[in-house]
């Protein structure tokens, strides 16, 4: 059985149609237009582009972590995770650079990081291996 009071039942179609009349009733219009591909952009827009982290960071726009080479990252100790099995792993970038070489890419150093003490093996090509996620 279930724990609902006797007195419960679903509302008909009809009382639903009221209710939803009813909500929509006390609403407002929206009082600006949405902007479009024509019109100027918001201040409110441009504010949360320059508060981006990656803006502050001097990164290139549109590019991720994983993208850089290990000389243009800035971090000292550099950190990849799995989204797989939750496994993080850390090296100091003097250790990758001496390892890899300074013009290896950040995204292929911390893949082998990953897929070498990987714990996913399951035989399949496609389905073994770590999922990275640069930090």
């Amino acid at each position: 059985m279930t724990d609902r009071p006797a007195s419960w039942r679903m509302p008909t179609p009809k009382q639903m149609e009221k209710l939803a009349a009813a909500a929509v009733v006390g609403r407002q219009p929206p009082r600006t237009r949405a902007c479009g591909p024509g019109d100027e952009m918001p201040h409110e827009y441009w504010q949360a582009i320059l508060a981006d982290p990656h803006v502050a960071d001097g990164r290139p726009a549109g590019s991720s972590g994983g993208a850089l080479r290990l000389t243009e990252i800035p971090q000292h100790l550099l950190r990849v995770g799995c989204r797989r099995c939750g496994r993080t792993v850390e090296i100091q970038k003097a250790d990758a650079v001496r390892l890899y070489g300074p013009d290896a890419v950040w995204k292929n150093v911390g893949q082998r990081l990953l897929d070498n003490t990987c714990n996913q093996r399951t035989g399949r090509h496609e389905e073994d291996g770590c999922w990275p996620s640069f930090e």
